[in-house]
This record gives C-alpha cells, structure tokens and sequence, in this order.
C-alpha cells in the first residue's frame, strides 16, 4: 500500500488544526461556534476553512463523533481491565472511566450532553457512537444473566405497556441479542441516565456547595445502580 501523497497528509494535518483550535474555543465560548472565531485563532481566512468543513454543522459533528469515540472507548478499555466474571468492577471500572473523561474533558462533554446547538441537528451516523457506553453496560448485564448471578430487586412499579413495548423493540432490533428481558433493560436504561444526570450536575456545577466528596459520593450512586440491575 502506497504513502499517502503529500496533498492528502496536508489536508489531514489541516483537518486536524482546525478541529483542535475548534476544542479550544469550545472551552471558552461553548458549543455555539463561530468559524471565523476558529480562522482566526489559525491565522486564516473564513473561507478557507469550507475547503475541509462545508459549513459549522460539519465541524460540530466531527467533534462531537471523535468525543463519542474517545468516550466511549475509555468505558469499554477499563472494562475490559477486570474479569470477565467479576461484573460489578467491570460495572464501576467503565463509569468511573466515563466520570475520569467528563472531568478531563468539560467541554467535549458539554458539546454532547449539555445545552443543545440552536439550529443544529445531529446526523444519524453519531447514533452508534453515542450508544457505546449503554450497550456495554448492556453487555455486563446481560454476561451476568446469562451466568445465573443477576438478582435485581423486586420493585413494587410495573413497567407501563407502552414502556414495555419501546423496550422490547429496543430488544428485538438488536436480534434479542441482548437476553435480556424488559423489566432488566429498564433497569440498566434507569443506571444509564443515572450516570450521566450525575456527571451533568458535577461537570456544570451543580454539586457545588453540597457535595465536597465527589469520588467517593460517585462511587456509593454507581454501586447503588449496580444494586438496582442486580450485579452481584
């Protein structure tokens, strides 16, 4: 296989300038980004930035799939760093890393899970990436069904027909690869949503004055969601 051409690592080394100096701005005006903030911090004109991001949409989907990626793959190494039987620390280990990025990385996770882009739309090819973290913690829900050693607690809430019904479809579109059932996937949607309310209200402040133990405080809430989905 042939070196790529000067032309082409030119362009990618230019691509990745302008993604960097668009992080840095992302830090200090938001998600809302302005291209020409971006040229100038490059020392370029506006115009020339279309010639690798056809309009500010592009360029905040480029980010925000990298920041999926990166996420994501932080989750699912630290994960992979315990037993494959030991489902609570694999539990723990991928939320824990998932809390270790968001606080390195407060802008990013800003741009995906904080106040929305007015005007923009994300395509559908960051649905995948932005359902790596639930479908792992699926994973090691569905390893410790599948062993026998899953005991969730007996809720006294039904879940609602309609809830039920999203869930199993939710089920069948993966060819019901999951195993698991629709009571037990609500339980690890609720841990999910859990995970990233909590690092929302620490990344953005909203611990600040009440909670001055945050590891400690994030580990006792993911054990008592490892509780919930009923990892031993």
């Amino acid at each position: 296989m042939s070196a790529p051409s000067l032309r082409a690592r030119v362009r990618t080394e230019m691509i990745e300038e302008i993604k960097s100096a668009a992080r840095r701005r992302l830090a200090t005006d938001g998600a809302d980004l302005s291209l020409r903030g971006v040229a100038r911090d490059l020392g370029i004109v506006a115009s020339a930035l279309y010639r690798y991001f056809p309009s500010r949409d592009h360029l905040l989907t480029a980010l925000i799939l990298e920041a999926y990626q990166a996420l994501g793959a932080a989750a699912t190494v630290a994960a992979e760093q315990a037993p494959a039987v030991a489902y609570r620390a694999r539990w723990l280990a991928a939320c824990h890393a998932v809390r270790e990025w968001a606080l390195a990385h407060p802008a990013e996770y800003g741009l995906l899970y904080g106040t929305p882009v007015p005007g923009y739309q994300a395509p559908a090819d960051t649905v995948a990436p932005a359902a790596v973290v639930v479908l792992l913690l699926c994973d090691i829900t569905t390893d410790a069904s599948t062993a026998g050693h899953l005991t969730p607690p007996s809720l006294p809430t039904r879940l609602p027909n309609p809830v039920r019904a999203d869930l199993r479809a939710l089920i069948d579109q993966r060819g019901g690869t999951t195993r698991l059932t629709e009571d037990t996937l609500g339980r690890v949607f609720a841990a999910w949503t859990q995970l990233f309310g909590l690092l929302g209200f620490e990344v953005f402040g909203r611990l600040d004055g009440s909670i001055t133990a945050r590891p400690e405080y994030f580990d006792h809430q993911m054990n008592l969601l490892a509780d919930l989905v009923g990892l031993p």
